[in-house]
């Protein structure tokens, strides 16, 4: 058995030689890792000169409800598509599938890569999926480390937050957190600028928080290399693993794939978790300084406080 670059195996079969001498039969079995290689939409488009017209209505049906594969068995694909089971069977093994369950499995290992995707058997109970994404996240969580990161973001000569996407939000939470109790915060990249001209300014005196939650920028791998040898802790979903010998600290908050689309509850409540710390590490330092802001805010009349 071989792979080639584009993902399909191989399988080589010997002939009898009485037959064919000399030679071998390469058969070509394509098992399609979709979640790598092929959409199940671009597997239908590829595929679709040469379904029959009774594969091409399901290719149809399917193209327009994608997530039917998720939620529907072969029997409801069957019956919304007026063919029989045989025939959506059949469907998918000519995509390359090994059947309807493997497509399904193959969509919905995309969602841990952050696809949105939703299988609808697991969208009932919202209140137990976000629970149980803290508690997963949480005893996993050494509580010395929680103080070892809290005295560093404390004695740090500045923080520096980076995040891209949808974990800019979160470095941006924890920017307006740390800003109320100690200086120096800095938040990058600055909206409409580059990176470089500030990574280059950061040194051992600095501690640097990464937010890299799954879907990141491609140069997201490079940028924690560029880090390697700074005070860097790095916030991230279980595939931020990779990057453990990178950085000098690694958190990891699970962000559920119950869901369509990822929660933010687990790294939030680290967020407030490490927030709380670092307040009680500064103690006074940073109870005078989020005071004299509080004044500030009275003041300039920023907020509105009834």
């Amino acid at each position: 058995m071989s792979t080639d670059s584009v993902g399909f195996s191989y399988t080589l079969e010997r002939v009898d030689i009485c037959s064919i001498t000399t030679k071998h039969v390469l058969k070509t079995t394509k098992r399609i890792h979709v979640s790598s290689a092929q959409s199940l939409l671009s597997l239908i488009e590829q595929h679709y000169p040469s379904l029959s017209p009774t594969a091409r209505n399901i290719a149809n049906y399917l193209q327009q409800h994608p997530m039917a594969v998720v939620t529907l068995s072969v029997a409801d694909i069957a019956r919304a598509t007026a063919t029989s089971k045989a025939t959506v069977s059949r469907f998918f093994r000519q995509l390359g599938y090994d059947s309807h369950q493997d497509a399904k499995q193959a969509m919905l290992s995309k969602r841990a890569t952050g696809y949105p995707i939703s299988d609808s058997a697991n969208t009932s109970d919202y209140l137990a999926n976000e629970i149980g994404n803290l508690e997963t996240t949480f005893v996993h969580i050494d509580e010395a480390q929680l103080d070892t990161i809290a005295s560093q973001l404390s004695a740090a000569r500045r923080v520096i937050l980076i995040g891209f996407r949808n974990s800019y939000s979160l470095a941006l939470t924890f920017r307006q957190q740390l800003k109320q109790m100690r200086p120096h915060v800095h938040l990058y990249p600055v909206p409409g600028q580059t990176l470089s001209e500030d990574l280059i300014d950061i040194d051992d005196e600095d501690m640097v928080i990464v937010f890299g939650l799954r879907r990141r920028p491609q140069f997201f791998s490079e940028l924690i290399t560029q880090l390697q040898s700074r005070n860097t802790l790095l916030i991230s979903d279980p595939s931020g693993q990779v990057y453990n010998q990178k950085v000098s600290h690694l958190m990891v908050c699970q962000l559920g794939n119950q869901q369509a689309f990822d929660s933010y509850a687990a790294p939030m409540a680290l967020i407030a978790t490490l927030s709380n710390k670092v307040y009680a590490v500064l103690d006074e330092t940073g109870q005078l300084r989020t005071a004299a802001i509080s004044d500030m805010y009275e003041q300039l009349g920023e907020l509105d406080i009834q």
